[in-house]
């Protein structure tokens, strides 16, 4: 089964909670202004998917008729990311400490799949600002999911908290003799070279959620 996508999980999770309030399914017309999608063939289509996928079954000729898959298998492989606050793609941009990372109770969160997170432990969002990463297929706005870890192999995008500088950037990381190369993926910004005692990684980016 493949990972289903943002909106698919926002519409599954709209149409459970519908269901549990009203007794009855949404129409298409709910779903549409319940999450906030810009057209019914927008609404069609990502149905069209989840129905494919085994999450519903669906009746053309009746106005309400979509039958959910049982709600204690399918919830089961959705879990809740919490969003902690942004990193920047950029110039390195301040955070109140670096105890922060991965730590933080967040009253916003974001439903991904299991297979999104490839069930590794530790995994948190943040919101990207800036585009130095934009060649890697992060824009600004777009969700990183991140993994809570210490290393990461060269290449390898990661969150690096900057210890002299008590700021934070998202950046390919590098080790190079006697330094370390933070490398944008932005052909019109330079790479940011520091101490190898300067940085430590705070987290490794192992999906993104894009804005559209």
């Amino acid at each position: 089964m493949k990972a289903l996508s943002q909106k698919q999980v926002q519409i599954l999770d709209f149409m459970y909670r519908f269901v549990d309030e009203k007794g009855y399914p949404p129409s298409i017309r709910d779903i549409e202004e319940g999450v906030g999608i810009s057209s019914t063939s927008v609404v069609h289509y990502n149905l069209k998917i989840l129905e494919r996928q085994g999450y519903l079954r669906r009746d053309p000729e009746v106005s309400r008729g979509i039958e959910l898959a049982d709600t204690s298998q399918r919830r089961a492989g959705i879990i809740q990311v919490p969003i902690i606050g942004h990193i920047a793609a950029g110039e390195p941009l301040p955070i109140p400490t670096s105890d922060t990372w991965g730590m933080v109770d967040s009253v916003e969160t974001l439903e991904v799949t299991e297979a999104i997170t490839q069930n590794k432990e530790g995994v948190y969002a943040l919101r990207v600002r800036g585009t130095s990463m934009i060649d890697a297929l992060i824009n600004d706005g777009d969700i990183v999911l991140m993994q809570h870890v210490n290393t990461a192999d060269n290449g390898e995008m990661v969150a690096a908290w900057l210890k002299e500088e008590k700021e934070a950037t998202l950046k390919r990381i590098y080790r190079e003799p006697d330094r370390v190369r933070l490398q944008p993926a932005n052909a019109q910004m330079q790479p940011i070279y520091v101490d190898p005692e300067d940085v430590e990684i705070q987290g490794r980016v192992i999906a993104v959620i894009r804005k559209f």
